[in-house]
Parts: C-alpha cells; structure tokens; sequence
C-alpha cells in the first residue's frame, strides 16, 4: 500500500520491506510515471546537495526502484558515476533502460540485493549516497545508518530524504461526504505505518531524529531542508491520474480501518464517471513537502 512516508520516488509503495506480493514488472510504470511527477522537487534537492558535494566520482542511489532520481542524480552531476540499488530487478531494468534513453548509460550501473547488506558490494565508496524515504523500510534504522556511513569516503555526503508533511490533493470541504477526509486518512495512514514498522524483521523503535541518529553513527549532520512540489488546481491529466492512483491504494489498503461513509466518498472520488470524481472535478491539486537531511563522513 502507498503511503505519505513513501508515496514518490518510492512513489516506491511500500517496497524494500516485503518483496514477496507485490509484481514489480507491473508496478515499474506506475512507479515512473509518479516519480516524473516529482521531478520539479526532486531537481531543487539535488541543485541544493550540488552546494555539499561538488564533485561526487561516485554516487549510490540507495533503493533507486525505476531509476527516476538516479537518472537526476546523473544529470546534476555529469562527472559523476552513478550506482542505482534495489531489492527488485524488474525495477532496475528501467532504471537502465531509462539511462540509455537519456544518454547517461555509459557512466550507470544498477547492483540489485537489499539493503543495507547489498551495499558491500560496491567496488568503491561512494562520494554521495541518497536514500529517499528507503530507510524506513528496513527494521533497525540506527544500524542501517551506520551500514550507509561505512560505505561512504571520506568527506562523502549522506544525503536522507525521510518525513516531510503528508500531500494533499483536494480541499477540506469537498461538497461531498464529511468534511476533512484526507486528515482522517492520515491518521489511518499513520497508524498503518507503525504497524508496518513494528512487524518488520529486527525491527528496532527510535525516535526519529535523523540529524541526532546520524550524528551517532559517526558523521557530521550539514544541513535540513524541505522541498515543496506544488501544482495548483486546476491540474494536469498526469497529476489527477497520481491522485486516483494514490487514493485508490489507500481505499484498497486501508480495508476495514476506513469509515463506512468515507469509503463512500472514495468511490465517489475515484468513478471515472462521477462528476465529483478527482478525474473531473476542477479544484483537484497536488501539494507535498519532503525533507532532505545531510551529513558528512569526517573520518
């Protein structure tokens, strides 16, 4: 199920933690064509990392899924060597088949295993390693770190995008149904994550301090902060086809948790056929914020 924490780039719904029900082959388009989406945000990010890291030989994308960001990372940084890892090979067959249409395959490479274990592998270590919203796929969380800081040189730059504020994608009065559907979902959404937390293998609780959490894995915190992907109503086919996408895995996700009227109004959203559907209404918007933490291998 997508979620909030993970609902981009890891448009990656729910991968890393569980491998085995989902079909990668078909969720690969999805996933691209919501990570696209993303691109205007993603693009400041990585423009504001390219103030930090300057000239990165090596970069790993930590659980890159299609190759979306990798393929940007490529780009802003053009000396750069570009390693995209995931635990799903149908994904990292369109992260290169994207780097080839992009021109950038001659300096792109995928290792495929999960992480952080995979990480081992590399040849070199990595001048910048990006993990976007990967870490909290994996049950011990300070560990993970300490895993990404070893792979990292020294002066490398660990660059987190964890948390940010949920998106939002309609008004809280929508004319239909009780007002404020979308804060219900959040708090089910929240909910559903610490329950995917709990049960993962090793799962370790920690407050999510990431500055505090790098600093204790031995780097030096170098900055926060949040890019905004904005795009106002009225929006584009491809920003409505991410929100009936992204309601729908949570109308399917959310199951039983959902309130009987607002699984009403989910429908009601998502009938192509309806007039209050997100595929016609006029005020449909897409607004999210993602946070970015980094910190530097001093030693």
């Amino acid at each position: 199920m997508a979620h909030d924490h993970h609902d981009d780039h890891h448009a990656h719904a729910g991968h890393h933690h569980d491998h085995t029900d989902i079909d990668w082959t078909e969720m690969g388009p999805l996933l691209e064509t919501q990570a696209e989406l993303f691109t205007p945000l993603y693009e400041r990010a990585l423009a504001w990392l390219g103030h930090k890291q300057t000239e990165p030989g090596l970069i790993v994308d930590a659980g890159s899924g299609p190759g979306v960001v990798s393929c940007l990372l490529a780009e802003a940084f053009p000396g750069a060597r570009v390693v995209a890892v995931d635990g799903a090979e149908p994904l990292l067959e369109r992260a290169r088949a994207r780097a080839g249409r992009l021109g950038v395959a001659d300096r792109f490479g995928t290792l495929v295993g999960e992480l952080p274990g995979v990480l081992d592998d590399l040849d070199y270590p990595a001048d910048l390693l990006w993990a976007a919203r990967s870490l909290h796929h994996l049950g011990d969380q300070r560990a993970a770190l300490a895993a990404f800081a070893a792979r990292l040189a020294t002066g490398g730059t660990l660059a987190l995008l964890e948390g940010g504020l949920p998106a939002r994608f309609l008004p809280r009065d929508i004319g239909i149904g009780r007002p404020g559907l979308q804060a219900r979902l959040d708090a089910l959404q929240e909910d559903w994550f610490a329950r995917m937390r709990a049960d993962l293998p090793g799962a370790v609780a920690e407050t999510e301090d990431w500055p505090a959490l790098m600093a204790a894995v031995g780097l030096r915190p170098t900055g926060t902060r949040s890019f905004l992907l904005d795009l106002p109503a009225p929006t584009t086919d491809r920003a409505r086809a991410y929100v009936a996408a992204s309601l729908s895995r949570l109308r399917d996700g959310l199951g039983d948790h959902l309130d009987a009227d607002d699984r009403v109004t989910l429908d009601r959203l998502l009938a192509p056929d309806d007039e209050a559907s997100v595929h016609r209404r006029p005020d449909v918007f897409v607004l999210a914020a993602h946070t970015v933490y980094t910190a530097v291998r001093i030693g």
